[in-house]
């Protein structure tokens, strides 16, 4: 997907770094991703969850937190309530470039943070919120340092280690996080919520997803992760974890009403990333781009696919329409269609070509799926297949006639 490296500003100064995962095309709506504890905007639940929601048209900001991964400021100073303070600033950024309400995610006590956050960031600025494996409390997250507690509280600060790295934490950390009654934050939530946990967290616990779901009013959702770990190590966990989220979040990011859905033809419009394309036809929308190795992002067909895949379709449904009508047992077709650029093979039409005319053309591979055809009906069919419509079009007097909007 397309990614753009922005820098967001804090409320204290320091410079949060972030990544915007954007829609190849055009797009529904903006999200926030907010990573696990300690972690980082290049976790794999982050990427997974972001680059799920872009793909869906959701334009999804990942970023840093205080004193991690590329961004400012002393981690084991700011504690849960600067993650809020960091979370509304990233909002804000989303709100003033997308001017819609934005859709909030959030990771372990990522999670409890954008929970935090709604009330602060205000809940007309909101469409929905999602978690995954959240705690309930954001003092059990407590439970997850490895070091003297009292001796910080008494002596003001000490050395920790927080899943195998080193911190330095304060006792205003401490305080932060220990000063939050998050079930109370839910329970005055308005907004859709979907909380996703697995049954099997040895981090944090199935209770808590109970916890937050009791607390929480309707429209409220669960979904379990079944068999998966705390940071969705697992690539098939977190992509699933991604696509239940931008699946629930169609519903609370309707598509925008300046999206034309032509009368007949398609429309075509660039989107971002380099080559990103999005189609509109009467009734769907799909989206076109180039390889990496053409400087694409690899996120829909490319225009030569899509006209190899116009001919291929066309193909199967006149074999398979004239079948049906003629009664004949035809189980199926599988037309394989590719683009030749430099076609040498001698053909009839070769010199009414206009001189330095590049000689193209289609090859078309047709297999059909029937024990019980005889010759002479593979043979027909064979023949209807070079009358599709496509076929027809491409082969016959083709113009094309190009004039401004602006005339």
């Amino acid at each position: 997907m397309p990614t753009e490296k922005i820098t967001i500003t804090s409320d204290a100064g320091h410079e949060l770094s972030g990544a915007l995962e954007l829609p190849t095309g055009l797009v529904r709506g903006a999200a926030l991703f907010a990573h696990c504890f300690t972690c980082t905007k290049q976790s794999r639940a982050a990427v997974a969850v972001s680059r799920a929601l872009a793909r869906e048209g959701i334009a999804t900001l990942r970023f840093d937190f205080t004193g991690l991964g590329g961004s400012e400021g002393e981690f084991g100073q700011a504690g849960f309530a600067a993650d809020v303070a960091d979370l509304v600033a990233a909002a804000e950024d989303l709100l003033d470039r997308f001017a819609r309400p934005v859709l909030l995610v959030g990771h372990s006590l990522g999670g409890a943070a954008v929970l935090a956050a709604a009330d602060d960031l205000g809940v007309d600025k909101v469409a929905a919120i999602a978690t995954i494996a959240a705690p309930s409390d954001v003092p059990h997250v407590l439970d997850n340092i490895d070091g003297d507690i009292a001796a910080i509280r008494e002596g003001g600060s000490g050395q920790v280690t927080i899943g195998g790295r080193e911190f330095h934490l304060s006792r205003e950390f401490l305080d932060r996080v220990e000063n939050v009654d998050l079930l109370d934050e839910v329970a005055k939530l308005r907004k859709p919520l979907l909380f996703l946990h697995s049954p099997t967290d040895d981090v944090v616990g199935i209770e808590h997803a109970s916890a937050l779901f009791g607390a929480a009013k309707h429209p409220k959702s669960f979904v379990s992760l079944d068999g998966a770990d705390h940071l969705l190590l697992d690539e098939g966990d977190a992509d699933f974890a991604a696509r239940v989220i931008a699946g629930w979040a169609h519903r609370y990011l309707p598509l925008r009403d300046d999206w034309p859905m032509p009368d007949d033809g398609v429309v075509a419009k660039t989107g971002h990333g380099k080559f990103g394309t999005e189609v509109h036809t009467r009734t769907h929308r799909f989206i076109a781009d180039e390889p990496a190795s053409y400087g694409g992002d690899d996120t829909g067909p490319t225009p030569y696919d899509l006209l190899n895949a116009a001919l291929g379709t066309c193909t199967a449904m006149t074999m398979k329409m004239y079948a049906d009508r003629k009664g004949w047992p035809l189980e199926g077709v599988t037309v394989e269609v590719t683009h030749e650029r430099r076609h040498k093979d001698e053909c009839d039409h070769a010199e009414a070509m206009e001189e330095g005319t590049q000689m193209q053309a289609l090859n078309r591979r047709i297999e059909m799926m029937s024990d019980a055809l005889d010759a002479d009906q593979r043979a027909k069919l064979i023949e209807i297949a070079d009358k599709c419509p496509v076929h027809r079009t491409l082969e016959g007097k083709l113009h094309v006639h190009t004039q401004s909007a602006d005339d």
